[in-house]
This record gives C-alpha cells, sequence and structure tokens, in this order.
C-alpha cells in the first residue's frame, strides 16, 4: 500500500483549518483551493447523498470528512430507486450520484439545478468522453444515451439539454466503465469469445442476466445482435417491434431454462459467480474483483462485439443555496482531485478526470488498471486484499482499449414505458 492509500500528502484541511493558515482556504492535501475554508470548521455541514451502491462508499465519505470536514450521509439504492427518489423526494437529499441515461429522466423535472461550469475547478480535465462523446477525435459516438448529450444545459434555469457544450452542467462525471460478462473460467470449460456464448445450451440452467430493465434490455440486445437474431437501428433506443422481439426472445430462453437467475444487486452477482451457481452472467468490473478477492477465479471476458458503457455522476439538489451550495461544490472538486478517482480504479472503474487519479496510484498500479501492462507488483484492492498476482494482465487491456470499444451507451428509449412493461412480463413469464 503506497503513502497516497493511507491519506493525501501534505496538509490535511483539519490542519489548515485549525491553523492560523484558515484564511488562506487551501486544502493543500486534497488539491483544493476555495475561498470559503472556515464555514464548516465553525458551522458543521453535512450533505445527504443518494445514489447506488456503485459509488456510495464508507471509504469516500471518511476521506471527505478527513479532508474537508463535511459529513457525506449516504444512502445507496438501485439505479431504478436512485432515479425515482430523486424525482418524487427532492428534499430528502443534497446530492444525486446517478448514472447519464437516468439523467434523462430526471433533469427535465426540475428537480437539480444546473451546475455552473466555472466553479469546477478540474473541469478542463474531464475526459472528453463527457464533453462532445469522443474518446479521440477519431472516434465514432458509441449508440444509447451517449453521457455528453444529457452533460450540459441551454443555461442558468433550463431544464432543456443543449446540443453542445455550454457554461451550465446537469451533471459532474465521477465513474464509468465498459461492461461485459464475467465467466468462470474454470467452469465454462471453453474459449468466451461472443455476447452470443451466454445462450450455448451448453449453459442451460448455468446463466444469469441483470434485472434492471434499462441495463437488461441493453444485454439481451448485444446478445440477440451478435446471434444473428436481430440486426437494431439502434440498440439504445429501440422500436416496439424491436422491443417485442428482444423480449419473446427473453421468454423462450428462460422457459427453456437456460437462466438460473436474474440479480439485481451487486452483493446477488458476486454471490451467484462465487458459489458456481452460475459460470456466466452480466457483471460489473468490481463485482468480477470481489470474487478474485475471494481467491476464486473470475474473468471479466472481453468480446468480440465490444462493450455496453455507463457513467454516473453527481447532480446537485435544486434546493441548495448558500454555504450548503458552497460545500457541495467544494466536494465535487475535491471528489475530481485524485483520491476518489485513484480508489474507484483500485475496483476497476474508471475517473472522470484520469490524470489526477494518476497522481494517487502507484506507477505499477496505473500500469496495470489504465495502460494494460503487465503488473509489476501484486494488485490489491482499495482494502488491501489481493486481486492479481505480479504478471497478471488486465481483462480487455488498456483504458483506450476498452472504452475505445464501446457498442453502446445505457439509456432510456423513446419507447421507455413499452420497453419497462414487456420486460416485467419477460421477469414474471
Amino acid at each position: 500500500m503506497s503513502n497516497k492509500d493511507k491519506g493525501t500528502s501534505g496538509i490535511s484541511r483539519r490542519t489548515v483549518l485549525k491553523g492560523a493558515a484558515a484564511a488562506a482556504g487551501l486544502a493543500a492535501g486534497s488539491g483544493v483551493v476555495t475561498g470559503f475554508p472556515t464555514v464548516w470548521a465553525q458551522n458543521p455541514i453535512t450533505l445527504r447523498q443518494v445514489g447506488t451502491g456503485v459509488s456510495n462508499i464508507n471509504a469516500i465519505a471518511e476521506k471527505c470528512k478527513a479532508d474537508l470536514g463535511i459529513t457525506l450521509q449516504m444512502t445507496a439504492l438501485d439505479s431504478d430507486a436512485a432515479a425515482q427518489r430523486t424525482v418524487t423526494q427532492p428534499n430528502s437529499y443534497d446530492i444525486a450520484d446517478v448514472e447519464y441515461w437516468i439523467c434523462k429522466k430526471i433533469f427535465p423535472s426540475g428537480k437539480l439545478q444546473p451546475m455552473d461550469v466555472s466553479k469546477i475547478k478540474y473541469f478542463d480535465k474531464i475526459v472528453p468522453l463527457f464533453v462532445n462523446g469522443k474518446l479521440t477525435p477519431e472516434s465514432t459516438i458509441a449508440q444509447g444515451t451517449a453521457p455528453h448529450t444529457v452533460t450540459f444545459v441551454e443555461g442558468k434555469d433550463s431544464t432543456k439539454f443543449a446540443k453542445e457544450q455550454t457554461n451550465w452542467m446537469t451533471m459532474v462525471p465521477t465513474i464509468y466503465n465498459a461492461d461485459t460478462l464475467g465467466i468462470r473460467p474454470d467452469l465454462v470449460g471453453r474459449d468466451i469469445t461472443s455476447w452470443a456464448d451466454i445462450m450455448d445450451p451448453k449453459f442451460k440452467g448455468k446463466t444469469a442476466i441483470l434485472n434492471i430493465p434499462s441495463i437488461g434490455i441493453m444485454d439481451a440486445a448485444m446478445i440477440m445482435e451478435a446471434m444473428g437474431e436481430i440486426k437494431y437501428g439502434d440498440k439504445g433506443n429501440m422500436t416496439k417491434e424491436e422491443i417485442d422481439k428482444t423480449i419473446a426472445f427473453l421468454i423462450k430462453a428462460k422457459k427453456d431454462g437456460q437462466f438460473r437467475a436474474f440479480w439485481k444487486s451487486f452483493d446477488e452477482s458476486v454471490n451467484l459467480m462465487s458459489s458456481g451457481e452460475v459460470v456466466i452472467q452480466s457483471m460489473w468490473s468490481p463485482a468480477v474483483t470481489a470474487v478474485k478477492a475471494k481467491g476464486i477465479p473470475c474473468v471479466y471476458q472481453p468480446l468480440k462485439e465490444g462493450y455496453r458503457a455507463w457513467g454516473g455522476g453527481i447532480g446537485l439538489a435544486s434546493h441548495l443555496k448558500g454555504a450548503q451550495l458552497d460545500a457541495a461544490y467544494e466536494y465535487i472538486n475535491w471528489y475530481l482531485s485524485g483520491w476518489v478517482g485513484a480508489y474507484l480504479g483500485r475496483q476497476g472503474y474508471y475517473s472522470a478526470c484520469v490524470e489526477t487519479a494518476k497522481e494517487h496510484m502507484t506507477p505499477a498500479e496505473w500500469a496495470f488498471w489504465m495502460e494494460g501492462k503487465p503488473a509489476a507488483e501484486d494488485i490489491k484492492s482499495p482494502d488491501g486484499q489481493l486481486i492479481e498476482k505480479a504478471g497478471a494482465v488486465r481483462d480487455g487491456g488498456s483504458f483506450s482499449e476498452r472504452m475505445g470499444k464501446v457498442a453502446c451507451w445505457n439509456s432510456v428509449m423513446d419507447e421507455d414505458r413499452h420497453m419497462v412493461r414487456k420486460w416485467n412480463e419477460f421477469i414474471a413469464a
């Protein structure tokens, strides 16, 4: 574990606030420079954050408290519950930590306030995927709800998404990844190269897909297109006919006994894989990491058709103002300053500001997670468990290889209601 793991180097914010340097407003350790350093020393601030379990992590709240003196109260829900809470209970949270496909559902409701780009210290370091949709100038923009399409609104009081970059953001990106299928290499008994492999009769009763309609339908689309069953116009925005055909296919596969389970939570997917009940399934990168940390072989398998990607961000409740709003901006700037990015990076996720995360990772960690190079030393999880032994290579390779092969982003379709209704028919079938 590097020194950077044990805490940010230099002076902590708490030390600064206690000392005469408070007026300078410089938190050297976290790299945050603000003009309002003493507010939460004298009047402690608590921010209530609601979001998914992916990024509502106690270690982040503890580090935030140590560096900034801001208390984060985190509530972890599944994706759909987080979206519903954001819209229907706007006074029950201050920070909404939600996914970009959900932003399309929630931002037009007016429950979140546009954020002033000029207050986002590391805005110029945010990966361009979230600003213009392209990893490199040559990249093609993937199907689905590409994050940049819902990142900006037209003005300070607008709920209308802007066609191009403006000074007002819906959410500040925090975390994202390229998702694929997880496999138990010791149990599948053959090479897995395609999304279609999950439907191999050999794996009957030993497969699972995730039961979050907007995401599960995308995995199903990747599978069906790979099998040659259908060619979608846009996997992220299917027609009613395409939805119906997809669900009919899933219902038949379910009745034939192809699936062992339909999971909703990270823990469920880990348990299914660890127990060996399932040998190939929809999975999230840290769930694969969690299985490996138990000493059980598990691979996040690169597939020839590419990845299904998702991204998450932090939005601010419309009721935030004054000192609480200032604290929320400071929290966001701290979030992007590197420690959190490195913490998430050790779980296999990517940070919105990869440059700042690099400063908080060892050269060996950075080379393994971001450059796709063989591990120069044993690779550990954020809490110090062994994930990979020296010499291992990350599944799928480097950041640019993985995020450069995104086939579609999680999305909300125009026919969303029809899709959810049909998906529920599949789960109930």
